[in-house]
């Protein structure tokens, strides 16, 4: 599978928040890099990935206390 960007729109809004979702999404297979536009108003996860699908990466944002929802490319 090619590497792709995926994007969500989320309520991690911090530092804190981010330090919250790092070790969810820096251990979760098929995660290349991630990163939190926390300075944008819809809080934009953007994810490379490697074979994580975005349902995947919906349910490891969720089981950190975070919601999202993919953004239409």
């Amino acid at each position: 599978m090619e590497n792709t960007n995926i994007q969500f729109r989320t309520n991690i809004k911090c530092g804190g928040c981010v330090a919250t979702v790092k070790p969810h999404l820096d251990n979760a297979e098929g995660i290349c890099h991630w990163d939190v536009d926390t300075a944008n108003s819809d809080k934009i996860l953007t994810v490379h990935s490697d074979g994580i699908t975005r349902e995947q990466v919906l349910e490891i944002v969720k089981k950190a206390g975070f919601t999202a929802e993919p953004l239409t490319t």
